[in-house]
């Protein structure tokens, strides 16, 4: 199934090493505090960016990771800020140490392509856990490897923890699970000058097989680094997924590991996520409720046999805190400008009464009100008339109010694509085909698009019915710039998966169109195949991470319903152009 996406951005190196440089000489002036550290550790993942960045333009022009003027300065920069960032966060943010110009002597290409690392958008990876880990690593001189893209940034980290010099940014490439290292003889040469030197890896993984960190064992094994002056720095403590092999799994156990914790950073020693949130809101009136991982549906849903499926890998951190009377979701939407564009769609939308009040952005963490007296939406036993009124304000809002750049979100050729294949995989050859008359409208349809930061999460259990009867929408801020290919789109998405999830009648489609000035319908037609298709790969996918159980079931059945609202949608689109 096509589910995943995230495309890499095309960048001016100059614009975005002007950009860290205006940031920098702006935090002196900023008062002691969480919201410093977030602008610096914005920084921080900025200069990571650049630094992949150069380095993968460099990898591309050689065929190998090799000595880079332009990469080795980005790099120094990152271990700069990297420093400044460790030494706010061991002071309670009150100190900014010293902060590096932003200045790269060496040449810059004139475009670079930068990669969102998801685990600072998504997955609640931070750096300052990486340095905490560091901790752990025995003295002696030290070399730290960043395996890109995350790591460019988590090796940083861990360098600047150390005192160790800037890390070295290797790609391991080849097939996803046997993935490999390319050294050109200068870099390999430099990088096991020292005999008695450790070597740390760092990365987020590991993942379905850990073949990046596998690469690099393999790598400095056959350069003659014994096992023992090898340890890795991963984002959990398990160990590879079902891909990996069983040499690999008994060699991950050998080597010395020092996972960067979430739960030891920000639940453990130091309660830093209680304490933020406390700073904010208010004494707490009980410990944080964990409510990640499809947790909050016991608040929502006293029967578990109406809990909707969730997907166990893509569900974001989610806590609840009490203090003084009320109770406040903590969201992690993202580090840096991801979690700062999230929070600033989130005011927006509270400005103009469509989402719970929004107290503040907590280093990642998004606090808003969390509505205890609120039901999930009925479709079928509230005021259609009102629910199509309301879904015209709110999706007209988004569509006037909030948009986005042209590369945000994944094409109509990239939905087409998506939604034959998943058509084809779940329902056979002979459903998928029939998008095949789709693709030569595709330009045409193409330049009528509009992209906006649309919701994407038009399920019944994300509106909230408050007890007076007036509705909210939960999770309304960061669903378009989530870990899938889908992004920002028209806003006729949104319609689309409001007929689906909302099951909406014709007419109540064409009065929702109308009480928002209007949505192509052809357009409409495509999203509305596209849109079903995604949400039956996306199903899919759940099932299969769940492995079996009530969980598993549930994904399997949701997968079931949108594989018949595909169908429907594949009638109707056949129908003739003027009709939706």
């Amino acid at each position: 199934m096509l589910v995943y996406g995230d495309a890499p951005r095309r960048e001016d190196p100059r614009d975005k090493l002007g950009a860290i440089g205006a940031a920098l000489r702006g935090l002196p002036a900023a008062a002691p505090g969480i919201a410093r550290h977030q602008g610096l550790v914005g920084a921080l993942i900025e200069a990571g960016e650049l630094a992949q960045g150069l380095a993968d333009a460099a990898f591309a022009e050689r065929g190998e990771d090799a000595p880079s003027p332009a990469a080795d300065a980005a790099m120094a920069l990152v271990t700069g800020i990297a420093g400044a960032v460790w030494g706010s966060w061991q002071s309670g943010f009150a100190r900014l140490g010293h902060l590096p110009a932003a200045e790269i002597a060496a040449p810059l290409p004139p475009v670079v392509s930068s990669k969102r690392a998801e685990g600072f958008a998504h997955y609640a990876v931070y750096p300052e856990a990486y340095a905490a880990a560091a901790a752990a690593l025995p003295p002696g001189p030290l070399r730290v490897i960043g395996l890109r893209s995350i790591g460019t940034t988590l090796g940083g980290m861990v360098a600047a923890s150390r005192a160790a010099g800037p890390a070295v940014t290797l790609r391991p490439v080849g097939h996803p699970f046997r993935r490999e290292l390319r050294l050109s003889p200068e870099l390999a040469g430099s990088l096991l000058a020292d005999p008695a030197a450790i070597f740390a890896v760092v990365d987020e993984g590991p993942g379905l097989s850990g073949s990046s960190f596998g690469a690099v064992l393999d790598t400095l094994a056959a350069h003659g680094v014994a096992e023992g002056r090898v340890h890795l720095l991963p984002g959990h403590g398990g160990g590879p997924g079902p891909r990996a092999e069983a040499a690999q799994r008994a060699r991950w156990e050998r080597v010395a590991r020092h996972p960067a914790s979430f739960e030891h950073l920000l639940l453990g020693p130091g309660a830093r996520l209680l304490g933020w949130a406390e700073g904010l809101l208010g004494p707490a009136e009980t410990p944080l409720e964990d409510v990640s991982g499809g947790g909050w549906r016991r608040l929502r849903f006293r029967d578990p046999a109406r809990w909707p499926a969730v997907h166990p890998y893509l569900e974001r951190r989610k806590f609840l805190h009490r203090a003084g009377g009320q109770t406040w979701l903590l969201k992690f939407v993202g580090l840096g400008r991801h979690g700062a564009e999230a929070a600033a769609r989130a005011r927006l939308l509270r400005e103009a009464g469509f989402v719970p009040e929004v107290a503040g952005l907590l280093h990642g963490f998004l606090a808003e009100r969390w509505e205890d007296q609120a039901r999930p939406l009925d479709p079928g036993g509230c005021d259609r008339a009102a629910l199509v009124e309301h879904l015209a304000r709110y999706l007209g809002f988004r569509a006037r109010r909030m948009p986005a750049g042209a590369a945000e979100g994944a094409s109509l050729g990239t939905l087409w694509e998506m939604a034959r294949h998943n058509a084809a995989e779940a329902l056979g050859d002979a459903t998928a085909g029939r998008l095949d008359a789709w693709r030569p409208r595709l330009p045409g349809l193409e330049r009528l698009v509009r992209r906006v930061w649309t919701d994407n999460r038009m399920q019944p259990w994300e509106w909230l019915v408050l007890p007076g009867g007036g509705l909210l929408k939960a999770d309304a801020a960061d669903h378009a710039a989530a870990h899938d290919l889908v992004g920002c789109q028209d806003i006729a998405w949104d319609v689309a998966g409001a007929a689906v999830e909302l099951r909406l009648t014709r007419a109540e489609r064409d009065r929702l169109r109308a009480g928002m000035g209007g949505v192509d319908a052809a357009l409409l037609r495509f999203m509305s195949a596209c849109y079903p298709a995604f949400q039956l790969g996306l199903n899919s996918m759940a099932a299969d991470a769940w492995g079996g159980g009530e969980e598993a079931a549930r994904a399997r059945a949701a997968a079931g319903r949108y594989a018949e609202a595909l169908e429907r949608a594949l009638d109707e689109g056949e129908a003739p152009h003027d009709a939706v």
